[in-house]
């Protein structure tokens, strides 16, 4: 590049015959641009045509207009005399031989590229020969090393073959050679029965080391064993053999009795040792005793000797949890005794099990049998002294606390052994089953737990109907005394009746719902799965069901009762038709007072049923929060108990129906005694006589309606939903019907219609509080014909043309009509309707 600025230089400042610009291969390599090239070649000239340029700009010599045209100046002559771009030509001249110079460096690299490319395929030719023959020696060479490794897995084969042979023949020698020093043993206890005198100092030496004595004592017991098991498998008539078997028995005999002697004789050194809680020589003595029937002789030695099982300690264990001897205990102070006695009980056996794990070589195994005297001993002698089995025909009486009592100290017994449980099996018991040797322990109880939970819930429902009963007696005859002491038989008996048949409590049916509560808690306790538990709770639930539905059957039969009673002390005292005036004053005297029994009794009996709906509510209430739950994983359980719930109700529902029906009676029967008795025939015939007429209501209505008012209230109060509604439409039809057949027994006049009239708004007004439409519309068809005794008679005819419904009514009551003969409306009518 430096070349072509000074050849670009060169030309610039010399004549056109310069030397030309010469380019060399080095020019391209590197950062070559073609751009460049060409740049430095024309820098180098341009310049000096920049400067003139610029020159004659600034004599303004040629203008450039915005349509592309030249304008030009008047010196243009001159300028164009002279060449625009004077160094073209120079320029002209470099280019061209660069361009032959350019060609020619092609040629020349076109040349030796050629010329590589030749060189290039003979070279490539000669590389995959060379390959070629390489990879037939690395082929060879693959083939030599698998012979070679073939050749050295079969030596190393034979190697381990031979290595296997070595070390069985080892095994072998070295069996031979123990066997032969055992026969040498076995032969010093082949000599008499008993013998044990001439034995070698490994027996007898206790300076030499007792393990090694008896490591084997045990293998010649083990040989022998082995021995005489083979000689009984083998049929033989040899007489040596059977010389030999006998032989060998005395050898064995021999043997267990030094075994035993020296089994004893270890188990008192492991005694004093233990006493002195030498735990290095426990230890020592605990590993030599494990080799004598797995050491099991040592591991109950050990648990046997403990002091947590001495009698000192289970009488403590009694006190502790049942109290000072002859009383009764309670389940929460029993609760608290097993809690501490099972604390106590698990520190010390964790206690122990740190000595265990120090003394003895397998641990699990003394900690196994160290839980299962636990719970085979300690345990279960208190739970003999806890659980007295109670009969269930002669249970014992509540005030030694029943059956109750023993069902809950059962619960609190069996809860607090199963925790106890699962502290011995977090402190360690090894392969014993705690949860199952803690089940066994109440199986006996279990048995028969379901009949024991009936048999407590009857005798909790016996003791406390016993007692209400006695309360019940104890009013009654205070209510007789006061009878008798007054010398009255009117509102005093009506008191005696409401007295000896009081109310149902929904307290002691909330008292029945916590028994059962608690015993179905009881049945979750002893019911693991859920099966079992559907099974064991639902007698127990239907025990509930029984003592509900007979209590509130037996509140509501004693309430009727009172009712029936009230009826027939009423009927007693109805006035007869020809009586004198002081026996009809008596009469009406102790009509009086049976009327308060009515309405007392009403009353009652409305209580009764709200109390037992009320109690109903309480035990659906408690199926859905408890029993539901529990009867969702058995399939048709759910549907079964609700069935049996409503069978269980139904008799109570229907004591309830006829009670109520009762109670219309008495209250229409009270309505027709007080129509009867204060309704006089003036009040619907009053005079003519110019007087203004009495809008009030009579005195009959007046006191009906007074009644009514009064003792119906205790009914809104006691009915509920559909309940109350099928009473009062009863009731409404039952008055209505009433009222018709009681006005049926007067004649009016058109005042006495008007009255008539008030006294249908009076009750209309009243049974509208019922909220039953369809005794409202009766009322307002008796308004409607009402107007029969107020319209002239030739007015009659077209009254009921619009209601044809009560048509037949308003004959009746037409009739009523004081002027129904003189005007001789029947003729007239009849000729009008028919």
């Amino acid at each position: 590049m430096k070349e072509i600025r000074d050849g670009a230089q060169a030309n610039r400042n010399a004549s056109s015959d310069s030397t030309p610009l010469v380019l060399d291969v080095d020019d391209f390599k590197g950062d070559f641009s073609f751009d460049d090239l060409f740049g430095n070649l024309v820098t180098e000239l341009l310049p000096s045509y920049l400067e003139k340029e610029d020159s004659s700009e600034g004599h303004g010599t040629i203008d450039a207009i915005s349509n592309g045209h030249m304008r030009v100046p008047s010196n243009a002559g001159k300028l164009l005399s002279s060449p625009l771009f004077p160094e073209v030509d120079a320029l002209l001249s470099l280019f061209k031989n660069s361009s032959t110079q350019l060609v020619e460096q092609k040629r020349q690299v076109d040349a030796k590229l050629s010329n590589l490319t030749k060189e290039v395929s003979v070279q490539d030719l000669k590389h995959r020969k060379t390959l070629a023959e390489l990879e037939k020696g690395v082929d060879g060479l693959f083939g030599s090393f698998a012979r070679l490794d073939s050749r050295i897995s079969c030596v190393g084969h034979t190697a381990a073959k031979i290595g296997d042979h070595l070390q069985s023949a080892d095994t072998q020698r070295e069996s031979a050679s123990q066997t032969i020093e055992l026969i040498k043993y076995l032969m010093e206890f082949n000599r008499s029965p008993g013998d044990l005198t001439a034995l070698s100092p490994l027996f007898t030496d206790d300076n030499r080391g007792v393990a090694e004595a008896a490591s084997i004592a045990q293998k010649l017991r083990s040989f022998a064993d082995e021995d005489i098991g083979r000689q009984k498998t083998t049929v033989s008539s040899s007489v040596g053999n059977a010389t030999s078997n006998k032989g060998l028995e005395v050898a064995i005999t021999n043997l267990q009795e030094y075994c035993n002697e020296l089994e004893n004789r270890l188990l008192a050194r492991f005694d004093v040792a233990t006493q002195k809680r030498d735990l290095s020589t426990m230890g020592e003595y605990g590993k030599i005793l494990s080799q004598f029937n797995r050491g099991t002789s040592a591991m109950q030695h050990y648990v046997g000797l403990r002091p947590m099982f001495d009698v000192e300690v289970m009488n403590a264990d009694a006190k502790l949890v049942l109290g000072d001897e002859g009383a009764q205990p309670s389940p929460s102070n029993v609760a608290n005794g097993l809690s501490s006695m099972f604390k106590e009980i698990t520190d010390t056996v964790r206690k122990e099990a740190a000595t265990i794990a120090a003394v003895f070589p397998s641990p699990k195994d003394v900690m196994s049998i160290l839980v299962q005297r636990v719970l085979e001993d300690r345990v279960p002698k208190l739970l003999e002294k806890l659980l007295q089995k109670p009969s269930l025909v002669n249970p014992p009486p509540m005030e030694e606390g029943g059956l109750v009592l023993y069902l809950r100290l059962l619960a609190v017994a069996y809860e607090k052994t199963q925790e106890f449980a699962k502290e011995l099996r977090s402190v360690g018991c090894g392969d014993l089953d705690v949860e199952g040797l803690t089940e066994s322990l109440f199986l006996p109880h279990k048995d028969t737990y379901i009949e024991c939970e009936q048999a407590s819930l009857k005798q909790l429902y016996k003791a406390k109907t016993s007692c209400f009963n006695l309360q019940m007696n104890e009013l009654r005859t205070e209510s007789q005394l006061s009878s008798e002491s007054s010398g009255t038989i009117g509102r005093s008996k009506g008191a005696s009746i409401v007295l000896s048949n009081p109310e149902i409590i929904v307290t002691v049916v909330t008292e029945f719902v916590r028994w059962n509560e608690e015993a179905i808690s009881r049945c979750s306790l002893f019911s693991l799965q859920a099966a079992t538990l559907a099974a064991s709770f639902k007698p127990v639930f239907t025990c509930l069901l029984d003592q509900v539905s007979q209590y509130i059957t037996g509140g509501l039969e004693r309430a009727r009762d009172c009712v029936t009673e009230a009826a027939a002390l009423r009927e007693k005292h109805l006035l007869g038709t020809s009586v004198s005036r002081r026996v009809a004053a008596a009469a009406a005297s102790a009509a009086e007072n049976a009327a308060a029994a009515g309405e007392s009794s009403f009353r009652s009996f409305m209580v009764a049923v709200q109390c037992c709906g009320s109690s109903v509510a309480i035990l659906q209430q408690y199926f859905v929060n408890s029993i539901s739950r529990l009867l969702l994983p058995v399939d048709g359980a759910h549907a079964a108990s609700s069935e049996e719930m409503a069978t269980a109700m139904s008799r109570a529902e229907s004591v309830a129906c006829k009670g109520l029906q009762q109670c219309i009676e008495t209250v229409i029967a009270e309505v027709e005694r007080l129509l009867s008795t204060e309704q006089k025939a003036t009040d619907y015939r009053s005079p003519d006589d110019g007087i203004i007429p009495d809008h009030r209501p009579t005195s009959a209505c007046a006191c009906a309606v007074a009644y009514l008012s009064r003792v119906l209230e205790s009914a809104f109060t006691g009915l509920e939903g559909l309940n109350k509604q099928a009473f009062l439409t009863e009731l409404g039809n039952r008055l209505h019907k009433g009222l018709l057949n009681h006005w049926q027994k007067f004649t009016f006049n058109p005042s006495g219609g008007l009255r008539l009239k008030r006294d249908i708004t009076e009750y209309g007004e009243f049974v509208r509080s019922f909220n039953v439409p369809q005794v409202d519309e009766k009322f307002e068809q008796l308004g409607i014909i009402a107007n029969v005794f107020i319209v002239a008679p030739e007015s009659l005819g077209p009254l009921f043309e619009g209601t044809p419904s009560i048509k037949k009514d308003a004959q009746r009551f037409i009739q009523l009509r004081d002027d129904y003969k003189n005007a001789k409306l029947a003729s007239k009518l009849s000729s009008l309707w028919n």
